[in-house]
């Protein structure tokens, strides 16, 4: 089961795992739009298939391989919805709003509430089950080591901040809502880059239109991470019974903004990208990108020292290889 799982990683995740033979029960308010790929066997013709909407869930009967589902859940209340966890393989969270707004008292109330009470919820759900799942993989922030100049791994403090405030939060959530002795892996996500979705469409939209330059002094931290890698993080966390606790879901090779918009335009085929001071970012990402100017002016460097002695491999561990590969498979 994927709670929130109507977004870009959710999509992104269902889609890997269908393909890898698992069936897949997406949690969410509003329905996915995207068809998926059934596993086949090598040369076999890949049939598309639509998600099919279930308005009230009944997990009991059994489901063909590559079966997708979803289940409406307003994210705050417990109901019918809780009996699809039952002999789960895993369930994972990803349920939030966005961050990528404009910050009023309104909508951070919204971004606290709606990763703590989907939690909260989803610990209640777990308490129906007799048979739960074998694994609950929680997504959680890297922002939750604040705004640094300096090298975050697993092992460094908290930062300041609504940021910090709402993964400590979301953290806490999770361990109280733990059925005991459940194997549990917490995944404090970078920014993930991929064809599909997310961020980086804003930052590319950015460097067509020639502005993709440095954002003030341009020494803040990108960390960063390849959505295949990401999706390859999920099945590790769902299949490695040896993992346990947070790990910082990031590539080992975190760049600064001004590296990371150099090597974006290199890779769009863009040769210049004209600067922006702060004061411009303060006025202009409100006005004219209807968000909070702070997630450009401000960055963390992570990189994650348990997954280095875990042996997790990253397939996209430079920014230029990751980059080089999403927008040549663009063209």
């Amino acid at each position: 089961m994927i709670a929130g799982g109507s977004g870009y990683l959710g999509i992104n995740l269902a889609r890997y795992l269908l393909n890898r033979g698992y069936d897949v029960t997406i949690l969410s308010r509003s329905r996915p739009e995207f068809s998926f790929h059934s596993p086949t066997k090598a040369g076999d013709k890949v049939p598309t298939r639509d998600f099919e909407t279930v308005d009230s869930p009944s997990i009991a009967s059994a489901q063909p391989t590559g079966h997708c589902e979803h289940v409406p859940w307003d994210g705050r209340t417990l109901d019918s919805w809780a009996s699809a966890l039952e002999g789960s393989a895993a369930l994972v969270n990803l349920a939030g709003r966005t961050v990528d707004c404009i910050k009023t008292p309104e909508t951070m109330d919204q971004i606290l509430r709606s990763r703590v009470e989907s939690t909260l919820a989803l610990g209640q759900a777990l308490k129906t089950v007799r048979k739960k799942p074998g694994v609950w993989v929680q997504m959680s922030t890297a922002h939750i080591y604040g705004d640094s100049l300096e090298m975050c791994d697993e092992s460094s403090a908290y930062g300041y901040g609504l940021a910090p405030d709402v993964g400590r939060a979301w953290e806490s959530a999770l361990e109280d809502s733990l059925p005991r002795g459940m194997r549990t892996v917490i995944l404090r996500t970078s920014f993930v880059i991929g064809r599909s979705g997310g961020a980086l469409k804003r930052l590319a939209l950015l460097v067509r239109l020639g502005l993709g330059g440095t954002v003030g002094h341009g020494k803040q931290g990108m960390s960063w991470i390849h959505e295949e890698d990401m999706n390859r993080l999920f099945w590790e966390a769902i299949e490695n019974r040896r993992m346990r606790g947070a790990y910082i879901a990031s590539a080992p090779e975190p760049v600064s903004q001004r590296e990371f918009m150099r090597s974006l335009r290199k890779a769009m085929g863009m040769p210049m990208g004209l600067p922006a001071t702060a004061w411009m970012v303060k006025l202009g990402a409100p006005l004219l990108m209807n968000t909070d100017p702070d997630l450009a002016l401000y960055g963390r460097y992570c990189r994650s020292a348990r997954l280095k002695e875990a042996g997790f491999q990253f397939q996209y561990a430079a920014l230029d290889s990751a980059l080089a590969d999403i927008y040549a498979k663009n063209r």
